[in-house]
């Protein structure tokens, strides 16, 4: 979709270079996603370097591919409303995380699973155009790319990585030499079906151990309750918890037929509703109720 070629990355936003191949990558799969990482790179190179003569110069036709890709995606809400391409960046960079996530937990460790826990840590860097991060996509970055160098270190070693959550110790990913022993991996994987990622693959299509409260993981990665196999001997007793008390209005609650949501109503609903999700994986009925009040008082009020 970017028209306009780019002259050579200066020296001085090499940390940029990953940033800029995967909005490459999803210029015909997702611009959206691909405007907003070459709005990264341009936001954060003006703060490296913004004087010298080729970092203006590739600045300015970074500058001129961004207006270029504005101007072709019209008037898409993603990219005229800050807070729907969040929700749009954040959503894709999830399934990014599900899908290597997945395979992670299931055993399968390949170049294209690396990528993808790669890619969502990028992907969560593109997030700081729109705010500062929270604390739970701080973990997914943090998370995502000590699993991009644990599991690259182990196969580059000849060994058989862990899966699943284990204790994070500090490891690099070499991206520049897993770039050219793999000859620039597509972001979306051209595996058998078993390790595929398809990016409109349900979220919830995943399987996994339950992770515990406490454990290295991230608050709400994906792990799937075992179904019951009638084994009894390691049954974990349920936890009593403290209930929030609902809202009696909510239980007949009906939208008012003058309430109008706007786009932005919409995406803190559907993030809401995550977060009662990802909180019901861990069994914390508290946060899930609090949540889905907030999401239903929202859509049925216009307020929050």
């Amino acid at each position: 979709m970017a028209a306009t070629a780019l002259p050579t990355l200066p020296e001085q936003f090499k940390s940029l270079q990953h940033h800029l191949r995967t909005g490459q990558e999803l210029d015909k799969r997702e611009p959206v996603v691909a405007y907003y990482c070459r709005l990264y790179a341009m936001q954060t190179g003006m703060k490296l370097d913004s004087k010298t003569p080729e970092c203006r110069k590739f600045l300015s036709k970074l500058m001129d591919q961004l207006e270029t890709m504005k101007k072709q995606l019209g008037d898409n809400e993603a990219i005229t409303q800050e807070i729907v391409g969040c929700a749009h960046v954040e959503n894709y960079a999830l399934k990014m995380f599900l899908y290597a996530d997945n395979e992670d937990r299931a055993g399968r460790f390949h170049k294209n699973m690396i990528k993808s826990f790669y890619t969502a840590s990028l992907l969560i860097d593109v997030l700081s155009v729109f705010g500062e991060l929270t604390e739970e996509n701080v973990q997914h970055r943090k998370y995502a790319r000590w699993k991009a160098a644990y599991i690259h270190n182990c196969l580059k070693n000849g060994e058989t990585p862990q899966p699943g959550p284990i204790g994070m110790e500090e490891e690099d990913y070499d991206a520049e030499t897993e770039d050219a022993s793999s000859s620039a991996l597509p972001t979306q994987v051209s595996q058998p079906s078993s390790s595929t990622y398809d990016p409109n693959m349900p979220t919830s299509n995943y399987t996994g151990i339950h992770i515990p409260p406490g454990a290295h993981a991230p608050a709400n990665t994906p792990a799937e309750v075992p179904h019951s196999t009638g084994v009894t001997s390691n049954t974990v007793q349920p936890i009593p918890q403290n209930i929030p008390a609902v809202d009696p209005s909510l239980y007949n609650a009906k939208s008012a037929g003058e309430v109008r949501l706007t786009p932005e109503d919409f995406a803190r609903a559907q993030k809401y509703c995550k977060y009662a999700g990802s909180a019901l994986q861990y069994e914390d009925v508290s946060t899930a109720v609090q949540n889905l009040q907030k999401a239903l008082k929202l859509l049925t009020t216009g307020r929050e």
